[in-house]
């Protein structure tokens, strides 16, 4: 075991997060209080089952009628309201055919459009998923009063993303237009979704130097920015970060490696050229996709698989969670963690609901800029810190190693002067010895000279 110390969290500012795990229980997060709170599982919804795991999410967190989808692993994707998690209405995703099992072909990407479409009413929502296999449909949903009256499918597209391979990743960009999709044999490609077109495929990467073709695996993408459709950012299987653009070439414009795990998350930020990356050893890092650059790992490593990752729209804060069944909250300027909560589950993703007011602040406008010391200089009450076990620092190893170093050389003073006593002790000792003779020969000479008298 490694030996720890505690780390002084400084807390939250005001959020709500969402969490999935892998029993199909979504708990509910808060952190009430202007700065400092302590985040803390406020709801818990649904009963554990694994045949009911989240495989996907999505979240509309508008001010009127907030909605949260939810993809399972049975094939049934839930639409709930995230404010106290009652049941809206279900569609089925499974295959009408009965040919595939919905475990062969699980959803692994879900968006709810924020966006009225140009057919739907005030009543309606717009919803997107796309399956292992492929298969993508959009339907438009006329969304019901009561969860007991069964919702209205409206229009409905239905079309194939890949024709061999499985899809591992889908994005949908901040306009909403357009989506892309990746996977295991599947070269990252975006789709218009007015037409239903694709616009654009990634070229197969070149053989190495040895002449070894490496297989296309992606398994984490998004858009650079979300007001620019044409910069992706995508991680692959062999730990390998990729940036296309696609106004320019089918190949990636950058390309780096990332520690020696496969990429499991990747989520932008609202700058425009940052993104996080999480992979599957627990390392979580920010990078300036305008050069490449590393800008730095996020203090406190993860001790399992990060599958998510969420940037807050308002304050500098992302969320990431994953296998280690804790849900962890950082500050995306110092790259410190704020808090964590442990939820004993496999936690498969994350999101924010940046509609929540804890205490009444809340920033009007999207600042990015607005770091910790801003918050904190608004409250004089912090909460209760929080403690986590992390890994000892350098400086504390430090100060051992002085202390041991000090200790030592006392033992060798010590040593030393007791090796100068013996040494003091055995020059007393020859001294006796060597005078013990001398009177030894004065008592045979003067026995010799009382027997010479005698004679």
């Amino acid at each position: 075991m490694p030996r720890t110390t505690t780390l002084e969290c400084p807390g939250c500012p005001s959020l709500r997060a969402v969490t999935f795990d892998a029993l199909g229980l979504i708990k509910v997060i808060e952190a009430h209080g202007k700065q400092g709170a302590v985040p803390k599982v406020v709801e818990r919804w649904g009963e554990p089952d694994s045949s009911k795991c989240v495989v996907a999410a999505s979240i509309i967190d508008r001010k009127m009628d907030p909605l949260l989808a939810v993809a399972r692993k049975t094939g049934m994707i839930e639409v709930l309201s995230p404010i106290n998690g009652d049941l809206r209405f279900m569609v089925s995703n499974v295959d009408d055919a009965g040919l595939l099992r919905p475990e062969e072909d699980a959803v692994v990407g879900l968006h709810l459009f924020a966006t009225q479409k140009s057919e739907s009413t005030s009543r309606s929502c717009a919803l997107l998923s796309c399956t292992t296999k492929g298969n993508t449909s959009m339907r438009s949903i006329q969304v019901p009063d009561s969860p007991e009256v069964s919702a209205s499918i409206g229009s409905s597209r239905t079309w194939s993303v890949c024709a061999s391979g499985n899809i591992s990743c889908s994005k949908v960009d901040g306009s909403e237009n357009y989506a892309l999709f990746g996977g295991k044999g599947v070269e990252v490609n975006v789709w218009d979704l007015e037409n239903c077109a694709k616009i654009w495929t990634a070229k197969s990467p070149p053989k190495n130097s040895l002449g070894i073709f490496t297989p296309t695996w992606f398994t984490a993408a998004t858009f650079l920015s979300k007001d620019d459709h044409r910069k992706i950012v995508a991680g692959t299987n062999s730990h390998q970060v990729h940036l296309y653009d696609i106004s320019a070439q089918r190949r990636p414009v950058i390309s780096f490696d990332f520690r020696e795990t496969p990429i499991k998350a990747v989520a932008e930020d609202l700058n425009g050229y940052t993104v996080y990356i999480g992979n599957g050893s627990g390392d979580l890092a920010s990078v300036d996709m305008r050069t490449g650059k590393l800008l730095g790992c996020f203090l406190g490593k993860c001790s399992g698989s990060i599958r998510s990752i969420a940037r807050h729209p308002d304050f500098p804060v992302i969320a990431s969670c994953g296998l280690d069944s804790y849900v962890r909250f950082w500050d995306v300027k110092t790259r410190q963690l704020l808090s964590a909560v442990f939820l004993k589950q496999h936690l498969t993703n994350v999101v924010f609901d940046s509609n929540f007011d804890g205490e009444g602040f809340k920033p009007s406008v999207a600042d990015p800029s607005l770091d910790a010391e801003q918050i904190a200089s608004e409250t004089e009450i912090r909460d209760k810190e929080e403690t986590l076990p992390v890994k000892r620092k350098k400086a504390l190893k430090k100060d051992e190693a002085s202390k041991t170093k000090k200790a030592t050389n006392e033992n060798e003073a010590s040593k030393e002067v007791s090796i100068e006593n013996g040494l003091n002790k055995k020059v007393s000792i020859e001294n006796k010895s060597s005078k013990m003779p001398k009177s030894k020969k004065r008592s045979k000479r003067s026995k010799h000279e009382v027997l010479d008298d005698a004679s």
